[in-house]
């Protein structure tokens, strides 16, 4: 059996180059910053909603167990990103992964001791709307990369 041929053409540093320029990344920090902002906003729509400070400050919490944890991924993830073979970055990248997870869960578990008046329904709300920011954040990247 004769061996098939590899249709795999590696770019060359122009062709690299211009793809770079094609489709530029997009910082993580952006996502972590519209993830508070959106907290935020949730915190408002309780405030306003219940007349209740205590709303605001549960739904805030709940967005912000979920944005520092992530803010720490992305640090720890991005930290020493020099040459380092791919099972490295990727035992790396499960480690911060794991650390995100059990950092958000302990939050979560220590907020009845954190906020007085705690209002569960705002805690989800603010942590819900911070998780749906990700997905929020793929809808809107390729509109923002057809603006560049």
């Amino acid at each position: 059996m004769e061996a098939e041929e590899d249709d795999f053409k590696p770019l060359t540093p122009e062709e690299a180059r211009r793809l770079r320029e094609k489709n530029p990344g997009l910082s993580p920090w952006w996502v972590i910053g519209a993830q508070v902002a959106l907290g935020l906003i949730v915190a408002g729509v309780a405030w306003m909603w219940t007349g209740r400070p205590s709303a605001a400050v549960s739904a805030l919490y709940g967005a912000i167990a979920v944005a520092v944890p992530a803010a720490l991924f992305v640090r720890g993830v991005r930290r020493g990103t020099g040459a380092v073979s791919q099972s490295a970055a990727m035992l790396r990248f499960f480690v911060w992964e794991s650390i995100k997870v059990v950092l958000t869960v302990a939050m979560l578990v220590a907020a009845p001791w954190l906020i007085g008046g705690l209002n569960w329904l705002a805690l989800v709300a603010g942590v819900i709307a911070a998780l749906k920011t990700y997905w929020i954040a793929l809808m809107v990247r390729p509109r923002l990369l057809n603006r560049i």
